[in-house]
């Protein structure tokens, strides 16, 4: 359970959960409740692993390798993506930052007992090169932020986000996703007042234009402290996980099937 998660918005998510046409691996929220910063009308951004059986596999009908399902009801919207384990476990192999953080989430909707062999599995994952992704988001979010009018709070918050989660996971490995937490260590207060304005709702998220200058100083500081932190890095140049992925993999497939 979180703060930034309601019991009733747990119970809403275990329920889409529960109708899923495939066994979980996990299923944990991510997007603006994992990074700390959702407003009262964030969406709820739902991510993980199924499992398809072995008829599905490798017969002439393949199953849905990815299941996405949107829905809106009653003000409480909802976006659920899974990636079929076989897809799940290559993203894994490569420098995607997005499948380690769903599988790290602290905001566990479903967990199967594999889950806890996955996050194990996963840190050989974690390689210098994970980097990139997180200049490539960042870079990303900042030409939105730099040529939208009116400039709003959100796309900042996730420049500072995926810099500051780039820079802690090549300087210890491990995978810190919520802005908040990273920030305590940054102890960058103007990011401290961004992610106030964010909470308070839609009235709060637009910036003055005079602030640009500022926050562009910001985002090439830390570029350039990511670049520094990838130099010095200590992680391994690729993964070495995937014997591992593999034999869980097939555990899952055959320990899975009923037919």
């Amino acid at each position: 359970m979180s703060d930034l998660v309601a019991a009733e918005a747990f119970d809403r998510l275990r329920g889409v959960v529960d109708r899923h046409p495939y066994p979980l691996l996990f299923a944990t929220i991510s997007g603006a409740h994992l990074y700390g910063f959702p407003s009262p009308d964030s969406d709820y951004d739902l991510r993980g692993c199924h499992v398809l059986p072995v008829r599905e596999v490798v017969g002439l009908d393949p199953g849905r390798e990815t299941i996405e399902t949107a829905s809106k009801d009653d003000e409480f919207e909802l976006d659920l993506v899974t990636h079929d384990a076989r897809k799940f476990f290559g993203l894994l192999l490569k420098k995607n930052g997005y499948v380690l953080e769903q599988v790290f989430s602290p905001l566990v909707v479903h967990a199967s007992p594999e889950h806890e062999e996955l996050k194990a599995i996963a840190r050989s994952c974690v390689t210098r090169h994970h980097s990139h992704h997180y200049f490539g988001f960042a870079e990303t979010q900042w030409k939105l932020f730099e040529k939208e009018r009116p400039r709003r709070v959100k796309p900042l918050l996730y420049v500072y986000r995926v810099l500051l989660t780039g820079i802690h996971l090549m300087r210890t490995a491990e995978v810190e996703a919520n802005l908040v937490r990273l920030n305590e260590e940054a102890r960058l207060s103007h990011v401290t007042d961004l992610i106030s304005r964010k909470l308070a709702g839609p009235e709060q998220s637009i910036l003055n234009d005079a602030d640009f200058e500022f926050h562009h100083r910001e985002y090439e500081r830390l570029r350039a402290e990511l670049q520094a932190s990838y130099q010095a890095s200590r992680l391994p140049e690729g993964p070495s996980a995937r014997p591992a992925l593999n034999d869980l993999l097939v555990r899952l497939r055959l320990g899975r099937d009923k037919t």
